[in-house]
């Protein structure tokens, strides 16, 4: 009876509307940007994105029924998806087969699908979140922002994903449009009423397509008949290209770290501590859904960190709300005619309004630094992994020719890099300890210095 009355309440079909605008900006543009990296047909990218809807719609419910039971949204991944696009980008650089590319990482993914739901089912990961600590984390976000952004980026320029032009440069009429959208969304954000401000991303992308359409005049590419259908392995099928494989494992090994900021950051919310029975529930629902993302050729899941800027921005932290607003993204999924709509979304308005989206990842990452106390010594257990990890990411793909096919992928990507010298920086050395020895010997100068020195100095 308590369901049957909030269901008939207003307010949470309202908030769930809220949910549903949140939940589709962030995964519109995935679908279409992998399938225009792999270049694929019109009528597939249609189909990847109907069925991302639908599982999207499903693992959130899922989540917020028998997983962590908590409002946060289970979608595709943003490190997944960037370590896709990248492998795209260093794929075409080297000359490897799309198909190649896709099989391989098919394979990587199931992998990585059975070992997150046997890290669910052993309860192993509250023992794995202790390996990412303030500073790790800290790492992550910064340097998933920087991966994140520079797709963006590249998408407002308009240049193609993967190697779909053999002369990719920048479509300067379509950046314009793009920076104009981009910064409409930042001045709703910080200038507008709080009512207002939660709805920057959907004024944006509705504003931008709008505008797009009348001055390109594009073109539907597809009929508007096409029927939904399950297509097995889109992006090639199973190959195994070992580099590609071990990068992509490494990549799912990683991703648990969003798992980690989602819950921990809602703790505080909730006002309850993470159990063990909520971590086991959570990967083993995740690691099912990767699973068929992996047979369906979709972008992994993963709880969405930012979902935890919706939460304290709106205040719904009730289930009724977000499990209405899943249901009604998993109905888009369901009707053709909107997935046929929806695919036509221009990728540089997209990229534009999650460009601005994601640049709150900077305030993720100072937060998680506010909790390390830094000194001259142990400040290297952060600046290696970021310093090196940023560098990477502006090499390009040639330089990385004449490394060993096997670890190629994974040292040519900077996110991962980074990710991995933080893990082992953090977890080898004892920072504190040297935190402790540097105050010590400061100390121990300043008593040393004589009286005239010090009022001098002062």
């Amino acid at each position: 009876m308590i369901v049957i009355k909030e269901l008939l309440k207003s307010s949470n079909w309202i908030s769930g509307l809220q949910w549903l605008f949140f939940i589709f900006t962030n995964i519109v543009v995935i679908p279409i940007t992998v399938g225009a990296a792999f270049d694929l047909s019109p009528e597939t990218i249609v189909n990847m994105l109907q069925l991302s809807f639908i599982v999207t719609g499903l693992a959130c419910i899922i989540q917020a029924f028998f997983g962590h039971k908590r409002a946060i949204m289970e979608g595709q991944s943003g490190l997944w998806w960037g370590v896709i696009l990248t492998l795209c980008t260093t794929a075409a650089a080297q000359g490897m087969p799309l198909h190649i590319l896709g099989g391989s990482l098919t394979v990587g993914i199931i992998i990585v699908s059975i070992i997150t739901f046997l890290i669910g089912v052993t309860g192993l990961g509250p023992q794995i979140a202790k390996l990412f600590t303030p500073a790790v984390m800290g790492v992550f976000m910064f340097l998933f922002g920087c991966q994140l952004i520079g797709i963006f980026l590249k998408g407002m320029l308009g240049i193609p994903f993967g190697n779909q032009a053999v002369n990719p440069h920048i479509d300067l009429s379509v950046s314009l449009l793009a920076i104009v959208i981009a910064i409409l969304i930042i001045v709703i954000s910080v200038k507008a009423p709080s009512s207002v401000r939660r709805y920057g991303l959907l004024i944006g992308i509705i504003v931008g397509w709008i505008v797009y359409a009348l001055i390109f005049k594009p073109e539907s590419t597809i009929s508007g008949t096409t029927k939904f259908t399950l297509e097995l392995f889109p992006l090639g099928k199973p190959a195994w290209d070992v580099g590609i494989i071990i990068t992509t494992i490494l990549a799912g090994l990683l991703n648990t770290a969003n798992t980690f900021g989602a819950l921990k950051g809602t703790e505080s919310m909730y006002e309850v501590e993470t159990t063990k029975r909520e971590y086991r529930a959570s990967f083993t629902i995740t690691g099912v859904f990767t699973l068929i993302a992996g047979i369906f050729g979709l972008v992994p899941n993963s709880p969405f960190v930012s979902s935890i800027g919706f939460l304290s921005q709106t205040g719904i932290i009730k289930r009724i709300p977000f499990v209405l607003g899943g249901f009604m993204f998993l109905i888009m999924g369901l009707i053709p005619p909107l997935g046929h709509f929806f695919s036509q979304l221009p990728l540089s308005i997209g990229s534009a309004a999650l460009f601005v989206s994601y640049l709150l990842l900077l305030n993720s990452s100072l937060n998680f630094f506010k909790q390390v106390e830094f000194n001259t010594v142990n400040v290297y257990r952060s600046a290696i992994p970021l310093f090196v990890g940023v560098v990477i990411m502006t090499l390009p793909a040639t330089y990385f020719v004449t490394i060993p096919g096997v670890i190629r992928p994974l040292l040519s990507s900077g996110l991962l890099v980074g990710i991995i010298l933080a893990l082992l920086l953090e977890n080898l050395f004892k920072w504190d300890t040297y935190g402790v020895e540097v105050k010590t010997e400061q100390k121990e100068t300043v008593d040393s210095l004589p009286d005239r020195a010090i009022s001098k100095s002062e």
